[in-house]
């Protein structure tokens, strides 16, 4: 089952803005290059950077408890470790992610920009940089969605999702809609990489979240209920032999 790679993003610090990427460098036990590094605890997420594991994704600003976050436009250059954010009614941060004092001061920054009522505790940027990635499932290392499906499941609801509303590594063109649902445990070939297919990926209220104007206003998870009988769009791949991936690339799942 042959498509091809229509979009690569990562999203360097979770929960915030998805940046486009003509090509991505892809390895074993690496994680997803410069994506989900970082992240924002909302009060105390017992996130250890000593010891780095999986913490739930409720524990940090993301767009499944504050739609807001997508109004705040960040942008990470990996050439310099500058991160810069821009939000309406807020003056713009500029700062490196690696140093504390920036740290701090995105966390203040943010802290300002959000409602009172979304702040559970101080704020704070825990930084995964190396293996660990923020992910929402501690072995989802690359997650794919098919375009075919999202436009199946627009065609549902009677409206049209931006495929960003679900946050994915790479987007697929090629694939019959909901094919991939039952690909787990399969090879497939990403462009130069080998990779296996661990897992359906099950949605959240983040999908509900317009990535444009930051509102919740479809609810998506329900509608993937409603009309399939699953909470499923998109599948978490794990890395088996390192490769470049790029715009284009042929994405190749072998057969059951």
């Amino acid at each position: 089952m042959s498509g091809h790679v229509a979009a690569i993003y990562r999203h360097p610090v979770k929960g915030f803005t998805p940046e486009p990427l003509a090509h991505v460098d892809l390895a074993p036990g690496e994680g997803f290059p410069h994506d989900r590094i970082w992240a924002v605890e909302n009060g105390p997420s017992g996130y250890d950077p000593d010891a780095p594991a999986f913490t739930p994704k409720q524990k940090f600003t993301v767009l499944a408890a504050i739609p807001k976050v997508a109004a705040a436009r960040t942008r990470y250059d990996e050439a310099t470790g500058v991160m810069t954010a821009e939000a309406p009614g807020a003056a713009a941060f500029t700062g490196r992610l690696d140093e504390a004092a920036s740290r701090d001061a995105f966390a203040a920054w943010l802290t300002a920009f959000l409602d009172v009522g979304d702040v559970r505790g101080p704020l704070k940027v825990v930084d995964a940089r190396g293996a660990f990635r923020f992910t929402d499932h501690p072995l989802g290392q690359v997650s794919v969605v098919n375009m075919a499906s999202v436009r199946d499941l627009s065609q549902k609801m009677g409206v049209e999702l931006d495929p960003l509303r679900f946050r994915a590594n790479l987007y697929v063109e090629g694939w019959p809609a909901w094919a991939e649902n039952e690909w787990s445990d399969r090879e497939v070939m990403v462009g130069w990489a080998r990779a296996k297919v661990f897992k359906p990926i099950v949605r959240c209220a983040a999908t509900e979240v317009d990535p444009t104007t930051a509102i919740r206003d479809l609810e998506v998870v329900k509608a993937l209920f409603d009309n399939y009988g699953h909470m499923f769009c998109g599948i978490y791949i794990q890395v088996t032999s390192a490769g470049r991936v790029g715009l284009g690339d042929a994405i190749t799942a072998g057969a059951a």
